[in-house]
């Protein structure tokens, strides 16, 4: 039946009435992204281009900032620390994250106490792991350097030695997979069982099972966690600042320590920086979309969904 000629203007007004009223439960949250996020953007886009010190007005330098950038050798070491960084922790901490939430998703007693304890690390302060990180990984009395020595293996000096602080700081990123820990076990909750019946029933084992089913339909998790883990680790700063910078530390393993997020940290904070450690940011915000965007392009294609396509 045709529409009387009142109801699409109802229609449009009850759509404007509606669309305003989305928009004022959600003008909180876009007002503090205009302020605390867009602005701050945009303003470190101007100061990328100035000689800031804080303290003086902001004088134009054009792209000099970003020369120096270029030029400046420890631009290169932080780099190259936070990536060897990254290819280590990430695929670290999917594995050790994939590996709980199949023992949590396989137990059948007490599995909302052990999430809750894979869970609890997560709350702890970031500087806190820093200083527990110290604790546990010092090479003369350390709890882990302890331990390998009850089976007659002499720990390295995690903490000093430059060649084990960065897989020292690795082993210390575990302390808090229990966020993606608690994300893949609702995965896998949503996987069907009638696969692994079948599987059982063609005389698959655990592990078939485990790479066959298992692994693709949780792919899209897998996957997001890949991508945010990777930003995470691209952007390190309090645990190894507070444990290798904080308090005056001047060994020489701070070199080996050095991240990109510190070195912008130092650069805007200790020396006032400020337009440099704004080049500095916009060169991270282009790395990280730059690496982002290739991870999309690569790895997708082993990204299962439900609908079948890739």
């Amino acid at each position: 039946m045709p529409l009387s000629r009142t109801t699409a203007p109802r229609r449009r007004s009850m759509r404007f009435i509606e669309t305003r009223a989305a928009l004022l439960f959600i003008s909180p949250w876009i007002i503090g992204f205009l302020i605390f996020t867009a602005w701050p953007v945009i303003n470190s886009a101007y100061l990328s281009l100035t000689d800031y010190d804080v303290i003086n007005d902001p004088s134009f330098i054009g792209f000099d900032n970003y020369v120096t950038l270029f030029e400046d050798p420890k631009v290169g070491l932080a780099l190259r620390n936070t990536f060897l960084y990254t290819v280590m922790s990430v695929p670290t901490q999917l594995v050790v994250s994939l590996g709980l939430a199949l023992l949590l998703n396989s137990a059948t007693k007490a599995t909302g106490f052990f999430r809750t304890a894979f869970f609890l690390p997560k709350m702890t302060p970031p500087v806190a792991v820093g200083i527990l990180l110290l604790m546990l990984f010092n090479g003369q009395d350390g709890l882990i350097n302890a331990f390998l020595g009850v089976f007659g293996i002499d720990g390295p000096a995690w903490t000093t030695d430059p060649v084990w602080v960065k897989p020292g700081l690795v082993l210390m990123s575990l302390w808090t997979v229990g966020s993606s820990v608690v994300i893949i076990l609702a995965s896998l909750r949503g996987v069907p069982q009638e696969l692994y019946d079948s599987a059982l029933v063609d005389g698959a084992g655990w592990w078939k099972r485990t790479l066959r089913i298992t692994v693709p339909m949780i792919s899209p998790t897998l996957f997001f966690l890949f991508i945010v883990d990777s930003i995470n680790a691209l952007q390190s700063f309090t645990e190894a600042y507070t444990a290798f910078f904080g308090s005056g530390n001047t060994t020489y393993s701070n070199d080996a320590a050095l991240f990109y997020a510190i070195y912008l940290f130092q650069q805007a904070f200790e020396f006032l920086h400020m337009g440099y450690a704004s080049a500095l940011a916009w060169l991270l915000f282009i790395v990280i979309m730059a690496i982002t965007g290739v991870q999309f392009l690569v790895t997708r294609r082993f990204v299962h969904y439900e609908g079948g396509n890739s």
